[in-house]
């Protein structure tokens, strides 16, 4: 079973999450990818607050980013759950948006976060 991380921050990520699945608290923007794509090896997994997805999806660009890197990604809804409190996203979040490469593994929007980092846990 992968290890679960709550973060948060995604500036709080460490190289010991490496191959680990992450909640974070950040929004999904074009900042946070340099953090998640930082260490190596990846992590496994990385889901993000939408923060309402806003102009040109800037809350979810991180989708984009992380699929060309091939690292799995979703974001929740800044409706479901607090920006920047990672547990409230795991306890309360539902998947808004996901990457190829989770929609492959069966990750959905409308899927509570919760349920999502189950399946995750488990690859």
């Amino acid at each position: 079973m992968r290890t679960l991380f709550l973060i948060d921050s995604i500036t709080e990520i460490t190289p010991a999450m490496s191959g680990a699945v992450i909640v974070s608290g950040s929004h999904g923007g074009r900042s946070v990818s340099v953090y998640a794509l930082g260490i190596q090896p990846r992590p496994h997994a990385v889901l993000f607050n939408d923060a309402g997805i806003g102009k040109d999806r800037a809350g979810i660009v991180a989708l984009d980013h992380l699929e060309t890197a091939g690292v799995i990604c979703a974001t929740y809804s800044h409706n479901s759950a607090r920006i920047g409190e990672a547990k409230d996203g795991l306890e309360h979040g539902i998947v808004s948006a996901v990457n190829r490469q989770a929609m492959a593994i069966g990750i959905r929007a409308n899927m509570p976060v919760a349920e999502a980092v189950a399946s995750l846990r488990q690859q």
